[in-house]
């Protein structure tokens, strides 16, 4: 984060405040800091508000939230569960893929670029929008939970429903001010391999917030990815 934040004018329009409250200028000087010690930090500085940038606030339609960014190399570039095409799909998302087959019968993508469904409204947040390399929840406590808390805020706030899909307790939580009684509300463990079994494969929430989008008279997601 320099110090003109370049966003999607939307975005930068709804959370204009949250950049000037002293969380956010601690923690800019907190990454600051890291960059300046050698540390490296994921995702580039350009990719932090990736989500943000390819989902503009009013076209939201679905959100589906992440944890922190992958930390190994090459892998965050600012989307939750994506990586570029080039790079192996994550054991997470692979489960991810199995699900759409049995629900949607979409076969699996032979690559793990998600951009095609930011596009069409997914806002792809992870709580937690930056990571130091090879050190899972480093940056976590930092200030990004609270920027993110706003994120979610203003999603909740729009004119038309929308569909959370919350995989896992963390993001379950982060989602609790959610107001379900206007918006769908969707919870299943997270798709991770130490606990997909547990509910995740089986929860057919694309079918369901594709169902709950047409009824409400909004596009469904075409969730078949194309080859990257």
């Amino acid at each position: 984060m320099g110090g003109t934040v370049k966003l999607e004018e939307s975005w930068k329009a709804a959370l204009s405040d949250e950049f000037s409250q002293a969380y956010m200028t601690e923690l800019k000087s907190f990454l600051a800091s890291e960059i300046h010690a050698g540390k490296q930090i994921f995702p580039k500085g350009p990719e932090y508000f990736a989500a943000l940038d390819l989902t503009p606030l009013d076209k939201v339609k679905i959100v589906i939230l992440g944890q922190d960014p992958y930390h190994g190399d090459g892998q965050a570039h600012g989307l939750c569960f994506s990586v570029r095409p080039d790079v192996r799909v994550p054991p997470s998302l692979k489960n991810v893929y199995k699900e759409l087959a049995t629900d949607l019968g979409i076969p699996p993508a032979q690559h793990g670029y998600l951009e095609s469904w930011a596009r069409q409204g997914v806002l792809l947040l992870n709580s937690v929008l930056t990571v130091e390399r090879g050190l899972a929840a480093s940056h976590r406590g930092r200030g990004w939970e609270r920027f993110t808390d706003a994120v979610i805020a203003q999603v909740n706030a729009l004119p038309h429903p929308v569909v959370f899909l919350l995989w896992g307790s963390y993001a379950q939580k982060k989602a609790q001010f959610v107001d379900s009684s206007r918006h769908l509300v969707l919870k299943a463990p997270h798709p991770s391999p130490l606990s997909a079994h547990t509910g995740f494969l089986g929860c057919r929430h694309f079918s369901q917030a594709n169902a709950f989008l047409e009824k409400n008279g909004m596009e469904p997601v075409d969730w078949q990815l194309p080859v990257a």
